[in-house]
């Protein structure tokens, strides 16, 4: 008895849905993938899943660690623009290095560059389409597209979030030219 009256009484707790292992970005969440953990109340973050089975079928957008709690800004869909502004949208752009996507990680800011003419007859110039804007996928890092686009369909495929005067300019801007990416550090402050 003495114990028990020296223990501190339990602290309260809920579940939470966490990786149950190291899950890579671009992989789709199956069974056994993600698992309850009990955490204070005050730690669930907003936009949490309510069941282990709630976001079965989605992919991440972002990869996750053992233990790390998951939410819907972590997966495709309406929930990876979570926190943006209102307007922004999710703009694929096809870079014409495919082989330049392994240098950047959803999360990275890019300024995304189009290059026109072809170097000979006609001068090539380039213009800055839209300046530090968040990268939100790659096909580089385990990205897969899911059912619509089969996997050759992806190489060189990039995803960044863009306010809606930036998305008008970057909407098919790789027909216009050739598209690069220039790697920004984000704002101090």
């Amino acid at each position: 008895m003495t114990v028990q009256q020296l223990a501190p009484a339990p602290a309260d707790t809920v579940t939470a849905f966490a990786a149950a292992v190291d899950l890579p970005a671009g992989r789709t969440l199956e069974p056994g993938d993600i698992s309850g953990i009990s955490v204070p109340p005050g730690l669930v973050p907003s936009g949490s899943p309510d069941s282990k089975t709630a976001f079965e079928g989605k992919q991440l957008a972002a990869p996750l660690r053992r233990g790390q709690l998951l939410t819907d800004a972590q997966v495709l869909g309406p929930g990876l623009l979570a926190g943006s502004p209102a307007g922004t949208a999710a703009v694929p752009l096809r870079l014409s290095d495919p082989a330049s996507i392994q240098l950047v990680s959803p999360g990275q800011l890019v300024n995304v560059v189009l290059t026109g003419g072809d170097g000979f007859g006609q001068t090539a110039e380039s213009q800055v389409l839209a300046e530090a804007v968040p990268v939100l996928w790659t096909s580089g890092h385990g990205g897969k597209a899911g059912p619509w686009l089969a996997t050759a369909d992806t190489d060189g495929l990039i995803v960044v979030a863009a306010r809606a005067d930036q998305a008008r300019r970057l909407a098919g801007a790789s027909t216009r030219g050739k598209l690069f990416f220039v790697l920004v550090a984000a704002a101090p402050g």
